[in-house]
């Protein structure tokens, strides 16, 4: 096994080759060489069975694998049970929508922590995570991995041991390690090759080596502030990290073998095939 690369969402460079419909994606990608790509599913579940079983098609033929980003306005820890309830109707929209189109992972914001204690409102939201799973099983989409992110806001749900506890419930969850969020939460503690290999031994010490180094991995450079993050950057800025080498020489120490989707700000495709560039040197 080894790592997969791709963007998450469309990048300019994708309508600057003269590419209009998502549709395209799977060619376009497969022309670079990358192999993965996160379905954006932020602003909601707008894609039908047959267009989402049309891309699943077209990705499959050029070995591209699919996973889906669920509604962003996702909140597990809603402190009215109404949000709470369609949370998990999002998160089964998104499941269905990833089913039809052979998407195997859906990546979820948890939400905000509110004016709540914190372990109180990661215990509701714990609690609304694992009716989420019951009802994926209940809908027949138990074989869709959901992928808990972590955050990069020091208010969101989602720091590393929040996910990983969410992952317990669960040996079918994977964990999404935003390691720009977590850069930016931490405010600029992943430099090193040191802090990453330190994060995977924490995956793997919680999760077992296996599934540990399947993990899934978003990454960008992103500005931060004493609150977290503040916004999405490209591999050309200079002032913020993470850096690509560091993580990428701790994967290939490590045997590791994740999906890493970049999200830079536009350039997405771009600096996802520098990565694959960097892990196929060694880094």
């Amino acid at each position: 096994m080894t790592a997969r690369f791709g963007p998450s969402g469309s990048p300019q460079s994708f309508f600057e080759a003269g590419f209009t419909a998502t549709l395209q994606m799977p060619d376009y990608l497969a022309g670079l060489g990358l192999d993965a790509f996160e379905y954006q599913c932020g602003h909601g579940v707008n894609i039908g069975e047959t267009a989402a079983r049309q891309l699943g098609e077209k990705a499959a033929a050029a070995g591209i694998a699919l996973s889906l980003h669920a509604p962003y306005y996702i909140s597990l820890a809603s402190v009215e049970s109404e949000k709470r309830d369609r949370s998990i109707d999002y998160i089964l929209s998104a499941a269905r929508a990833a089913n039809w189109m052979g998407a195997d992972r859906v990546v979820l914001h948890p939400g905000g922590a509110g004016k709540r204690p914190r372990g109180e409102a990661f215990s509701l939201a714990r609690d609304t995570f694992a009716r989420a799973l019951a009802a994926m099983d209940e809908a027949g989409l138990g074989h869709v991995a959901l992928c808990p992110e972590t955050m990069g806001k020091l208010n969101q749900l989602g720091d590393v041991d929040e996910i990983l506890a969410l992952c317990a419930l669960d040996e079918r969850v994977i964990p999404c390690l935003d390691l720009g969020h977590l850069n930016a939460r931490t405010r600029g503690g992943f430099t090193r090759e040191e802090d990453f290999a330190a994060l995977f031994d924490r995956l793997e010490n919680a999760l077992g080596r296996e599934r540990a180094n399947a993990f899934h991995a978003h990454f960008s450079k992103i500005e931060y502030g004493p609150s977290g993050e503040i916004r999405h950057l490209t591999f050309a800025d200079a002032v913020y990290g993470p850096e690509p080498g560091p993580f990428l020489r701790a994967v290939l120490r490590r045997g590791a073998a994740p999906r890493v989707l970049c999200e830079s700000a536009g350039t997405q495709a771009v600096d996802a095939l520098t990565m694959q560039t960097l892990y196929r040197k060694g880094a």
